[in-house]
């Protein structure tokens, strides 16, 4: 058997596919589907701007103990 993601078969992805079908309905799939990109892109761009000011830091503080020996 093919493991796909998180252990789960593909009868258990597709029981899965389903209970989301009846909860959410067809029409408001595509709707929360885009919602939920938008809320993971948020959250990539939030991650990546805290990682840019760490580097950033990270940086200054480099530049600042170069500057010091000298």
């Amino acid at each position: 058997m093919i493991t796909l993601f998180l252990n789960l078969g593909g009868g258990e992805i597709f029981v899965v596919l389903m209970v989301v079908l009846m909860f959410f309905g067809s029409k408001r799939i595509p709707e929360v589907a885009r919602n939920l990109g938008r809320g993971l892109r948020h959250f990539r761009n939030a991650t990546n701007d805290i990682q840019r000011d760490i580097t950033d830091s990270v940086t200054e503080v480099k530049k600042q103990i170069e500057d010091d020996k000298d």
